[in-house]
């Protein structure tokens, strides 16, 4: 789906969020291309905690990220899922099982469940004691976040 189908109806701006996205991450020194359509995460979200379980979710969430948000590859597809896992040293064929069995459904189920039940409408999205900032934030609201919440920065 087109980033136009997507939010139609809705007073959004694609360019204006595009640039804000793209200034963030140069901010922040991370890697983003000129993403034209979204795809559905869901069946990533089911691998990544197949990768958490085999030591191995770091690497790979950063190879769903980059796949995503830098070559902009369909992560909806097993083939480009299974591809992905066997780039961080995962097997290839058993990330095709976990896939097609959906051994860790019940898994993203719970927290999904528990992201709505937090609020969560958005990522990033920063929880502490029950209470959320949603999205990304200046440093300035995440401070004060944090102060309200008596975490001290150290």
């Amino acid at each position: 789906m087109t980033l136009e189908e997507l939010f139609a109806g809705r007073p959004i701006n694609i360019d204006e969020i595009k640039a804000r996205l793209r200034m963030v991450a140069q901010e922040l020194g991370l890697p983003l291309g000129d993403r034209q359509k979204t795809y559905n995460s869901r069946l990533a979200q089911e691998l990544g905690k197949w990768a958490e379980e085999k030591g191995r979710g770091e690497e790979f969430h950063n190879a769903v990220f980059r796949a995503y948000f830098v070559e902009g590859i369909n992560i909806a597809k097993t083939e480009e899922l299974a591809s992905l896992a066997k780039t961080v040293g995962l097997s290839e064929q058993e990330a095709k099982n976990v896939l097609e069995v959906r051994t860790h459904r019940q898994a993203v189920d719970s927290d999904w469940k528990k992201s709505h039940q937090l609020g969560i409408t958005a990522v990033p999205t920063f929880v502490i004691n029950q209470k959320a900032v949603v999205g990304a934030q200046p440093y300035e609201v995440l401070e004060h976040f944090l102060g309200e919440n008596n975490i001290k920065r150290k």
